[in-house]
């Protein structure tokens, strides 16, 4: 049977990365300045949830990249969607550039954890055949 808890985190690991995605539509929603306040409330939630989750999954895994410095450094750094719909569009592309830094380090993550996953799931099963 595979670690239970890997598996866990590998589930956790991929809804935190699913609310990444959302972050970066709301980006994409303060470009195009096409927003409503039901909106902010819930871009509001979804940095609340990264924040939280952050703290969960650091507390379980070791990562050099994203540090919780990067990730407090961009929700920091995008206040709200009005906010930043009214950034330069330089300033705009440094948010989903640092958002893009991220997203890639915690796909690498989670890819290491699968590799770990089919190591030992390879490990239970080649086992039966092995010592008694």
């Amino acid at each position: 049977m595979a670690n239970k808890k890997l598996d866990q985190l590998i589930l956790q690991l991929e809804n935190y990365i699913e609310v990444w995605k959302q972050f970066n539509n709301y980006i994409a929603l303060a470009r195009s300045k096409k927003f409503q306040p039901e909106d902010e409330n819930q871009f509001l939630e979804i940095k609340s949830v990264i924040a939280q989750e952050l703290e969960m999954i650091l507390s379980v895994i070791e990562s050099g990249t994203p540090t919780k410095e990067d990730v407090h450094g961009l929700i920091g750094s995008a206040p709200s969607i009005r906010y930043m719909s009214e950034l330069p569009e330089g300033s705009l592309r440094a948010i989903e550039n640092q958002w893009h830094k991220s997203f890639i380090s915690w796909q690498s993550i989670l890819g290491q954890l699968k590799v770990q996953q089919r190591a030992e799931e390879g490990k239970g099963f080649f086992s039966m055949f092995g010592k008694k």
